[in-house]
């Protein structure tokens, strides 16, 4: 069962790399003197001045491959993303350091217990945040004055971050992605979400959160090609204290996101074990 599982989310992981459009550059796009794209151009900058994220992304190879010196590494389930905050999203912490509280543990437990991993991707639910921007798949930023959008491959979701100046919900109803405002701090663009629902993992070893989480996020384009990203997750009932992961995206310049439906087609639901 567990096999079945693993080969799933890997054929899911498989597709990410190669989006739609290929070859076709977008007027605009710096190039360099023999004719690529120039990846170290100036940052593109909006009306405002400030850096402006728009752009197709990917998380660069590298980042995505086992790192056997990383203490907790093994903690991840092998064959998805060992070594990498999808498998694990303490990875870079030794094991007597994750702050995570025995409600917390309770639930990874149980998640894990059998074997299956019976998360909601595979019931075709979201990944929500931070796994839909850990795995392989591109993502793509769509960034207006007043909203920033962000299109999700991985399971053909999305999300709005606003940039008019209004104030989270305080009363929401709770949602996947949660509810997302920002503000720029320099040319770092902060990214505040709250709102969650308790239903999404954060890696696929089973860390859970609850209702209460906040998160937030800080982007930070460095130049036309590379962007870092830093996720801060501040959830009080499941963990003794914040933490934080560090990850960069690659622009891709001449690609584009795919259509993906996780319903089309699937075929691994029937053989799905429960009892």
């Amino acid at each position: 069962m567990r096999t079945i599982l693993i080969c799933a989310l890997l054929a899911v992981q498989g597709t990410g790399a190669y989006a739609q459009w290929l070859g076709y550059i977008p007027p605009g796009t710096p190039m360099t003197k023999d004719g690529q794209p120039d990846l170290s151009a100036p940052v593109p900058r909006g009306p405002n001045g400030k850096p402006d994220l728009s752009g197709t992304w990917h998380r660069p190879p590298s980042q995505q491959a086992l790192r056997s010196t990383t203490p907790n590494a093994e903690a991840g389930p092998t064959g998805i993303g060992t070594g990498s905050y999808a498998g694990n999203i303490f990875m870079d912490m030794k094991p007597e350091d994750v702050p995570e509280l025995p409600a917390a543990a309770k639930i990874r437990i149980a998640r894990t217990a059998d074997g299956k991993r019976l998360n909601p991707t595979v019931f075709c639910l979201p990944m929500g945040i931070p796994m839909g921007n850990l795995f392989p798949e591109v993502v793509k930023i769509i960034q207006a004055p007043s909203i920033m959008m962000i299109l999700y491959e991985v399971d053909g979701t999305y999300r709005q971050i606003y940039l008019d100046g209004r104030k989270l919900p305080e009363d929401p109803s709770p949602a996947w992605m949660g509810y997302s405002t920002a503000h720029w701090e320099g040319d770092t663009l902060v990214v505040e979400t709250a709102g969650f629902n308790d239903k999404s993992w954060l890696d696929m070893s089973g860390h859970s959160h609850s209702e209460a989480l906040r998160v937030t996020e800080r982007f930070t384009r460095h130049d036309y090609g590379h962007m870092d990203q830093e996720i801060t997750f501040n959830d009080p009932k499941m963990y003794s204290k914040p933490f934080t992961i560090k990850f960069s995206q690659v622009i891709m310049p001449d690609s584009d996101i795919l259509e993906s439906y996780c319903n089309e087609n699937e075929k691994s639901r029937d053989h799905i074990i429960t009892k």
